[in-house]
């Protein structure tokens, strides 16, 4: 009698785990660090300040991010303090194996009178990637966020298309506790098809959502310089007082970031992070 088939299971891999936290506070010498965890192949740079805003630096040390990894990020600004977020590089989502989905996620939390710029550099998205990333914040009185997450379709200079793709982008913004902003992303199955539907990204390669939140008439009064700033191919609305959003869809992640650029510094009110411009 013949010995039955045994057919293999696939070897399980070994998948990148990561944290990084960071809180800052407010002092007679401007913003400072309060605390600093991080974990696995999450690290957070050494922050810098830069003016009354402390800069921090986040790093993937595992290159990229694939089915199975877990990264979490989070930033603390107590009352009265500033602190920018931003990453080392762009991030890379690459192909994964079936059902397996990379899972990023960050919180965010402004104290009173408080700031935090989340301004991470470019995701780009590769043939077969599967990301759900998801951002929260809770915004005390008087706290100011301003939040961007720019997006690459493949590298269309490479001859690389993305016919594949699991992509989902959820944010919730709370302030003391309410929700007053809630977006949900969704780019599943062939993204060039997609991409080339005329209310989705009219056959545009890159695109980035940002809103801004301010306690005050700030947002109203950024809304009218803030289109004229704008590419046709973008789009900017109050959706309700003190909650400024836009959207930038762009040929390539160049021409992206052209117009991203401009639109960011304006609603932050000060030049990008260094590592923005290398």
């Amino acid at each position: 009698m013949n010995a039955p088939t045994l057919i293999a299971e696939p070897p399980a891999l070994n998948r990148a785990r990561g944290e990084a936290r960071i809180a800052v506070r407010a002092s007679a010498r401007g913003t400072e660090l309060a605390r600093l965890r991080q974990s696995g192949s999450a690290k957070a740079m050494t922050p810098r300040r830069s003016g009354e805003d402390l800069v921090a630096v986040l790093v993937n040390t595992a290159g990229g991010v694939t089915g199975g990894d877990r990264f979490h990020y989070g930033g603390e600004a107590e009352a009265g303090a500033a602190l920018t977020l931003s990453t080392q590089a762009a991030e890379r989502a690459y192909r994964a194996r079936g059902g397996e989905v990379g899972r990023v996620a960050v919180t965010l939390k402004a104290g009173a009178d408080a700031r935090i710029d989340w301004l991470p550099q470019e995701t780009i998205l590769f043939d077969g990637a599967s990301l759900a990333r998801r951002l929260e914040a809770d915004l005390a009185p008087g706290a100011r966020l301003l939040a961007a997450e720019p997006v690459i379709l493949g590298r269309p200079a490479m001859g690389e298309a993305v016919r594949s793709l699991r992509f989902t982008d959820d944010w919730r913004i709370r302030r003391e506790g309410r929700l007053i902003y809630a977006d949900a992303l969704r780019l599943i199955g062939d993204a060039n098809d997609i991409a080339a539907r005329r209310a989705v990204l009219d056959s545009a390669g890159a695109f980035a959502s940002l809103a801004l939140f301010t306690p005050d008439g700030e947002a109203e009064a950024l809304l009218t310089p803030l289109r004229a700033l704008l590419p046709e191919t973008a789009g900017a609305s109050l959706i309700r007082p003190g909650v400024l959003a836009a959207r930038i869809a762009a040929p390539t992640g160049f021409d992206l970031r052209r117009a991203l650029i401009p639109a960011l510094e304006l609603l932050r009110g000060a030049p990008l992070p260094t590592v923005w411009r290398l």
